[in-house]
């Protein structure tokens, strides 16, 4: 995405998405357009931002399960409580390239819960072990697809057979 300029039809999604929350709807409602307006733009450059690091940052992903989806951003987590359906920030990553991880099929949420975390900026700490380890994005993948999960956008080498 860098050197790339932001598409329409992605713009248009998010001063959409924007134009519909029900903050910015009742602003407009009171007649306080202006306010709306600008809490609209400032929603949809927050937006740009967070999809412009899912394309650069390197274990950057979205993952969706039963509880919400969430779309990763190293030390930042956008989230909610919707499907990926119903979340055009983390279904416009996804289409523009991020990682996706659905675990919605996996049936083992004891096995799920005890996976460890994927690192937040890319370094591995191999002194830190148990609940709070942290893997690569693609050892994280590995863990989860194994429990049953769909993989989108699959960051991990091909490997030839």
């Amino acid at each position: 995405m860098k050197g790339i300029p932001m598409q329409t039809g992605v713009l248009r999604v998010l001063r959409a998405t924007a134009a519909s929350w029900w903050r910015h709807k009742e602003l407009r409602r009171t007649g306080q357009t202006g306010q709306a307006q600008r809490l609209e733009r400032e929603t949809v450059l927050r937006d740009l931002g967070h999809l412009r690091q899912a394309a650069s940052l390197p274990n950057a992903h979205v993952i969706c399960g039963e509880g919400g989806t969430f779309l990763h951003l190293g030390w930042t987590t956008v989230s909610t409580l919707a499907p990926i359906e119903r979340f055009p920030l983390a279904a416009l990553a996804v289409a523009r390239g991020t990682p996706f991880i659905d675990i919605r099929p996996v049936t083992d949420v004891i096995a799920f819960a005890n996976l460890p975390r994927v690192t937040r900026d890319g370094s591995l700490d191999p002194e830190h072990s148990g609940a709070g380890k942290c893997v690569s994005l693609n050892t994280y993948i590995d863990m989860v697809e194994a429990l049953g999960a769909r993989i989108a956008n699959d960051p991990r080498p091909r490997q030839s057979t």
